[in-house]
């Protein structure tokens, strides 16, 4: 959710994600599978992969489970092949929204999501027709209590962020696509564990939402990210953490 407080994001996708842990574990698994059918099994030299790992291993992922799909993307194990998917459409208000996924039947993937803009007030859009709204970034998000801004900033920017935001709840650090294993990788050594730590679509510009209009959007956000196919949905709307939490109560 590109538009939103980082910190509530991260609060509504953790309280969504222990909610639904099978279908987290298998969007994760097939990442991961792709990822090593593309770059190689080697998490060290195959930054999408590595980025898996760290997901599944967060997520409490048995080791035996994160083997077997990065060898069924390398050919050593039988499986199912996926397909990266992307797809573009508008949501409640005029949203954008940008999705990212993987699929073994692509028809039945565009229209099961085709079904899903529909019911939550949106429509699914042509290629090209957001995507140019929204750029690569590395974002890293760290809790408050896990280090101090002046100490976050000496390891950041010497490894080559580009800038740091500060919440009441924690920093978020933004860095080129480009430098941003480099950025985590100085991060964790210096022994500061990351809440959050991922290449991200972020809008150039974002939407502001609020009651029916907010809820919609929230409804259609949370009915992509349960779809079993969609690994990422990036979106332009900002929505109050008062929206946010009337939406988890409701």
């Amino acid at each position: 959710m590109s538009g939103h407080s980082k910190w509530h994001s991260i609060k509504h996708k953790k309280g969504a994600t222990d909610a639904k842990r099978g279908k987290l574990f298998t969007k994760i698994i097939r990442e991961m599978t792709i990822a090593a059918r593309l770059g190689g099994g080697d998490p060290d030299s195959n930054p999408r992969l590595r980025t898996a790992v760290d997901k599944a291993k967060g997520a409490n992922m048995p080791a035996d489970n994160i083997t077997r799909a990065i060898k069924k993307g390398t050919g050593e194990l039988e499986g199912t092949t996926y397909e990266d998917l992307v797809l573009e459409g508008y949501g409640p208000g005029g949203v954008a929204l940008l999705i990212e996924g993987s699929t073994d039947n692509r028809n039945r993937t565009v229209s099961e999501i085709r079904h899903l803009f529909s019911k939550h007030n949106g429509n699914l859009g042509n290629p090209g027709s957001v995507a140019y709204m929204f750029n690569p970034r590395g974002v890293i998000s760290i809790a408050a209590d896990k280090t101090t801004e002046d100490k976050l900033m000496e390891i950041v920017l010497d490894a080559g962020a580009e800038d740091i935001v500060t919440e009441e709840e924690g920093f978020t650090v933004y860095t080129a696509p480009g430098d941003f294993e480099a950025v985590r990788e100085a991060v964790v050594k210096a022994g500061i564990e990351p809440d959050d730590a991922e290449v991200k679509k972020i809008a150039d510009n974002n939407m502001a939402l609020e009651g029916p209009k907010a809820q919609a959007m929230l409804k259609l956000l949370d009915a992509l990210e349960d779809h079993e196919d969609v690994q990422n949905v990036w979106e332009n709307s900002e929505i109050s953490a008062a929206d946010m939490e009337a939406s988890a109560a409701g």
